[in-house]
């Protein structure tokens, strides 16, 4: 097996090797059995199939540490009042053969990632996700991790991002109607004051982290930014994953009232926005597809106002 590519220069190489060779010094009931990288493995971890029931997660970088230990935490707890599968952590590997961090084995989940078209009827789907956090929302957050102080966390105030958002369009001026998006904007930073009790949200609810097995919704993946914050967070996969009749289905079934849906609106034009010039010189590809994601919701600013 070839070794996963690297994104960045902190990266740590990862390969099937180095899996095989940590399953049979720290857990040696589990080695031998053939492994295979997941292409659609996240930016943060390396995902490796292990024969057909488990699956082995290992970081990327010291960035990336800690979520094994977190799962270890809350997923037991946060599982049974879930409508949808979540990864089930089975054990914490330690470092070893070469490899500076902790990982982590899970039970193997089955599923695609989320592809809209391939959905036997979307607008169940989007009331689907929409009853899977509704429920992560009530369960009890007593003790509950919080964001880190970091602009980047989600389910935070929006203004800390204001300036660096600036700087982005700035960048970008020849690239849109600069008006329309301030106006957007501004909007967003109007609605920006969250004064409701802090909610479980899992924050990373894009098509990576959502599974699909024949046409229904199966799990949801990767809780690294899982943790008490303002329930918008979870709001910005109705721009993420959805569209039309079926963004309308999610957003009903949730009931997501109007500045809750303004200020993660402001969320999601804001990754976004920001994303662009930091991507163009590093990843070009995914940057592609953000100028008529941004449009999309520049319309849905436009239809609410």
């Amino acid at each position: 097996m070839s070794t996963v590519a690297k994104l960045h220069d902190d990266e740590v190489e990862i390969d099937a090797q180095l899996v095989a060779r940590l399953l049979a010094e720290q857990f040696p009931q589990w080695a031998g059995a053939p492994i295979e990288v997941v292409t659609a493995s996240g930016t943060d971890n390396v995902t490796f199939r292990v024969g057909e029931e488990l699956a082995v997660r290992l970081p990327r970088t010291v960035g990336s540490q800690g979520q094994v230990e977190k799962d270890l935490a809350w997923l037991p707890k946060l599982a049974p009042h879930l409508p949808l599968a979540v990864p089930e952590p089975l054990a914490l590997g330690e470092p070893g053969a070469g490899y500076p961090f902790t990982w982590g084995v899970y039970r193997w989940l089955d599923g695609e990632p989320f592809e809209l078209d391939q959905l036997a009827d979307p607008n169940a789907t989007a009331r689907d996700l929409a009853e899977f956090i509704r429920c992560l929302q009530t369960v009890d957050i007593t003790g509950a991790p919080v964001p880190p102080d970091n602009p980047f966390s989600r389910g935070t105030p929006l203004a800390p991002r204001d300036a660096m958002f600036r700087e982005a369009l700035d960048q970008l001026r020849d690239e849109f109607d600069v008006p329309l998006v301030l106006a957007a904007w501004e909007a967003s930073l109007a609605a920006d004051t969250y004064t409701g009790p802090p909610r479980w949200v899992h924050g990373d609810l894009m098509s990576g982290n959502i599974l699909v097995a024949n046409g229904k919704l199966s799990a949801v993946i990767d809780f690294a930014t899982a943790w008490a914050a303002d329930p918008a967070a979870d709001v910005l996969t109705a721009w993420w994953i959805f569209e039309g009749d079926s963004r309308r289905a999610f957003r009903e079934a949730l009931e997501v009232d109007p500045i809750t849906w303004t200020r993660a609106r402001g969320w999601a034009l804001s990754l976004s926005m920001i994303a662009i010039p930091y991507y163009r010189t590093r990843i070009p590809g995914p940057v592609d597809t953000t100028h008529p994601f941004i449009t999309d919701l520049l319309e849905d600013f436009k239809a609410d106002n």
